[in-house]
């Protein structure tokens, strides 16, 4: 919804401001100019990436009018989760989880708490790594190691998007000045025309150059800006999680261990000590 206000109150200034200067909204309705700009941008769009990262540029748009996922109840979902698989592993040991590792879709413990069961990529790192304790040898350490390498890596690819994204803001602003070139070039062919045509002309040329800065600075800039916090958001998800595990390996109780997973959420999604506590106990 903040996506959908923040175009409400940019668009309502800037036109709110140029009608108030005795400006005619009809002059600033340029289809074949928009044509031009976002024909073109979509084009070196598609030029200049691969399929994958298109195909996830949808998806991202999509998410940004959603807005982010990754709030507190979630957060609350995913350390109740991990605080009752810790507490089975303690109590019967990590043997006890091996089914709840390789059909988390039949899990009564991930049942519990859907909104991560139905993540697959949360419950594939979760799975993961608890499959790697069960029937490993590899130490807090070197599991650490391995986490931080799989999570520079979903880092790396979750910024393909917004820098994509980024690019086509930073090429905006020169698609419409394509646009106003060659609106000037069909001025220069009515040079013989009435003042009020060739103004017309000018003004239309003239609403290009508008069109994409404004595309640039006040929808892809922002969108790709967007993107970024979305991908921290789902970073630090990764990190809660990777930090409540690791801890666990360490020896701490579960209690501890998701104590430690509640330290690395942000401060504007983390429960207090007893908003979790209370949560776990009601899942119990």
């Amino acid at each position: 919804m903040n996506v959908i206000g923040g175009i409400i109150f940019m668009m309502g200034s800037i036109l709110g401001g140029f009608v108030l200067s005795s400006g005619h909204i009809g002059a600033l309705i340029q289809p074949y100019e928009l044509m031009v700009i976002l024909g073109a941008a979509l084009g070196a769009f598609v030029i200049s990436n691969p399929a994958k990262v298109i195909k996830a540029a949808l998806k991202a748009f999509g998410t940004l009018i959603k807005g982010s996922r990754y709030k507190k109840t979630l957060y609350m979902d995913a350390l109740g989760l991990m605080y009752e698989l810790l507490t089975k592993a303690r109590k019967e040991g990590m043997l006890a989880l091996e089914a709840d590792v390789e059909e988390p879709e039949k899990s009564a413990i991930f049942g519990k708490f859907p909104t991560v069961q139905h993540d697959h990529h949360a419950t594939d790192f979760i799975t993961d790594y608890l499959r790697m304790i069960v029937g490993g040898n590899m130490n807090a350490i070197e599991l650490e190691n391995l986490m931080d390498v799989e999570l520079e890596t979903h880092h790396d690819e979750a910024h393909q998007v917004p820098s994509a994204v980024s690019r086509i803001a930073d090429g905006l602003p020169g698609f419409g000045i394509v646009a106003a070139v060659l609106g000037i070039v069909i001025t220069m062919g009515h040079l013989g025309g009435p003042p009020e045509e060739l103004g017309h002309h000018v003004a239309t040329a003239l609403v290009g150059t508008l069109l994409g800065i404004l595309f640039a600075y006040g929808f892809f800039g922002p969108f790709s800006t967007l993107m970024e916090h979305v991908g921290r958001d789902e970073l630090q998800y990764y990190k809660c999680l990777k930090t409540t595990i690791v801890a666990s390996l360490q020896g701490y109780a579960p209690q501890v261990a998701v104590e430690f997973g509640r330290k690395a959420i942000f401060s504007t999604e983390r429960p207090s000590f007893k908003e979790l506590e209370a949560h776990v106990k009601q899942k119990k």
